[in-house]
């Protein structure tokens, strides 16, 4: 657990653990009795002898206000705690067995949830008479299924892996199984669902005292004080204050450490708490200078670092990668699965996931205006104005990136309306889905995405992405879902679109080199979140000057008689990279030196750079 998370914790912690000590040692401390009255000193103001006053009834305010805190906490905590075991109990039953027992378990404690809460705890209430343990009956029943559903869900997510698995296959019992292998995994999540069900319970419990349903007088109850206090609250208004002061209090301090322990036990979900570009200027260390040819240049990613937050340290998933874009020029960034690429491209956007961080570096981007800006440093709103206009991006899969629900159509005119209201005519879209080689494009723009073909729902997010002729566009992985035809298709729009949209520059992600040559002037090879060869492209397949580069070409078939080459090994994981050069493990080249020091990159010729310290022996 992170030290910055526990110190985050600390402070609503130890508030509720004061609340729950004054809570504990009430009935050793000197205060007045609680149900005492004085009515001859009835609505009193704070004295020394009572320093909140007295009641209605001439009780002491403040003995009242820390009694009642016993009860009401006990009352809550105790059905908490009731509710969690019995709905856990259910939903992980119901999760691991399925079928009948999930009928019998999860989807029959469901059924109290078609009930409204305070009706439901109105009509236990009145079948068994009020009273602390009525409550605590009517509330266990009222938020097990809470607990239910979180543990089923959370248990359907663990059940299928390998841990339990291997639990299964080595002949453990059911039960051995539930207690100690899935009820630790799945705990997190219950903890901050016990902390939300305590601060609910202790609403309830004093709207139903305040109703006359709950805690029995004269019992000390802050829902019985605010109700004993709305009588009286013209001539003592401060007999109203102090008990909603100590209920709503008490609230927000469980409600803080909820959302404290859901950051400690999810860290996804402070990171995701931050907005973006928030997270953005936090990390990044200010700007240097914009060297003068990065003015020149539609794009400059210059040292660009993107880090993870786990485990109490930064892990690397890009680091230090570099590289230039000119108007009307195709850069392809190529390389395996996990090498980065796609991180790249979405840095360039600014839609890194939550938990992603640019740590260092600069990405100089020339819009349509000639101003060049830092997309790194820039907000939210800036970045959305850029987003769709001077910057477009194609993803690899089109099923899931267009809408389901909305015509293609639409979803062009979306495109435009943003940018230019009033704009988005059906004229306009079926000249964008005839410019991308749709055939009949006014019925395909009133077409769903189901209704097209994977080649088609491509076109269609192709038109959407140019609809307002970007500066850069970023084609990632754009015929991974095509078949080879449709591929050859779409390279070839994507080459007309780029010589006839105005100088518009592209950045192609790709793991397939094959297609490199047909698309690509400049190619950045990369390799376990590196940039390890950079160059022309045909300067680069010609004579590789890094291993894998070469390796990969070596992997490309070119008749149907060449036997195939394969890279040994696999990519490394970012949290296990090996010292020195990080292809070492798999090279055929690899000496001594190479598992010391990280190699930098090295400039081959003029506008060509290796990160291998062995590259004019391969040549």
């Amino acid at each position: 657990m992170r030290a910055d998370h526990l110190s985050r914790l600390a402070v609503p912690a130890l508030l509720v653990g004061l609340v729950l000590a004054v809570a504990l040692v009430t009935p050793f401390l000197s205060l007045a009795d609680p149900v005492r009255q004085d009515v001859a000193h009835r609505l009193a103001g704070p004295t020394a002898a009572h320093w909140l006053g007295q009641d209605e009834y001439g009780r002491d305010v403040l003995s009242r206000i820390l009694w009642g805190a016993r009860v009401s906490l006990t009352v809550a905590f105790t059905s908490a705690v009731l509710a969690a075991i019995l709905g856990t109990l259910l939903g992980i039953v119901g999760g691991y067995f399925r079928g009948l027992v999930e009928l019998f378990t999860v989807r029959a404690a469901e059924a109290v949830l078609c009930f409204p809460p305070l009706l439901l705890a109105l009509l236990v209430v009145t079948l068994l008479g009020p009273g602390a343990a009525t409550l605590i009956l009517a509330l266990s029943v009222l938020y097990a299924p809470g607990f239910a559903r979180v543990a089923y869900a959370e248990t359907l997510s663990a059940r299928v892996l390998d841990y339990v698995t291997a639990q299964e296959a080595l002949g453990a019992r059911p039960w051995r199984i539930l207690g100690v292998t899935l009820l630790p995994n799945i705990a997190a999540p219950l903890i901050v669902q016990f902390s939300l069900t305590v601060a609910a319970a202790l609403v309830l419990e004093s709207g139903l005292s305040f109703l006359g349903l709950g805690v029995v007088p004269p019992s000390p109850s802050w829902g019985l004080m605010i109700r004993g206090a709305r009588a009286t609250m013209e001539q003592a208004p401060l007999l109203l204050l102090w008990p909603c002061l100590a209920l709503s209090g008490t609230v927000l301090i469980l409600n803080l450490l909820c959302d404290r322990l859901r950051d400690v036990l999810d860290p996804r979900s402070s990171a995701a708490a931050v907005p973006g570009f928030l997270r953005r200027l936090m990390a990044l260390p200010p700007a240097r200078e914009t060297p003068a040819a990065a003015d020149r240049a539609l794009l400059s990613v210059q040292g660009l670092t993107l880090e993870l937050p786990a485990g109490g340290r930064n892990i690397p998933l890009v680091r230090d990668v570099s590289f230039e874009l000119a108007p009307g020029e195709t850069l392809a960034i190529v390389g395996e699965s996990g090498s980065g690429k796609t991180l790249t491209g979405l840095a360039i956007m600014g839609l890194l996931p939550a938990a992603v961080r640019p740590t260092a570096g600069t990405i100089l981007f020339r819009d349509r205006d000639g101003r060049t800006r830092d997309l790194l440093r820039l907000g939210e709103p800036e970045l959305r104005a850029l987003r769709g206009r001077d910057l477009s991006m194609v993803f690899q899969d089109p099923s899931t990136s267009l809408n389901p629900l909305l015509r293609t159509g639409k979803q062009i005119a979306e495109a435009v309306e943003a940018h230019e209201p009033g704009r988005a005519g059906a004229s306009r879209v079926v000249d964008l889905l005839r410019r991308v080689g749709l055939p009949d494009p006014e019925r395909r723009a009133a077409s769903f995405p189901h209704e097209l073909s994977g080649g088609q729902r491509q076109r269609v997010m192709i038109a959407a992405a140019i609809a307002n002729h970007p500066r850069l566009l970023i084609a990632d992985e754009p015929t991974t879902a095509l078949d080879v035809t449709v591929q050859a298709q779409i390279l070839a729009l994507l080459a007309e679109l780029r010589g006839s949209e105005r100088g518009m520059g592209m950045v192609f992600v790709t793991h397939n080199l094959a297609v490199v040559g047909q698309i690509a002037d400049q190619v950045a090879v990369m390799y376990a979140g590196e940039i390890v060869e950079q160059g022309p492209v045909a300067e680069v397949f010609a004579a590789p000057r890094h291993p894998y580069t070469a390796a990969l070409l070596a992997s490309i078939p070119e008749d149907a008689t060449e036997r195939l080459l394969s890279i040994p090994g696999a990519v490394p994981q970012p949290t296990a990279m090996p010292p020195g050069c990080r292809f070492a493990p798999r090279c055929g080249h690899v000496v001594e030196s190479c598992g010391q020091a990280a190699p930098a990159l090295e400039t081959v010729t003029p506008g060509r750079t290796t990160r291998c310290p062995r590259w004019r022996e391969m040549a």
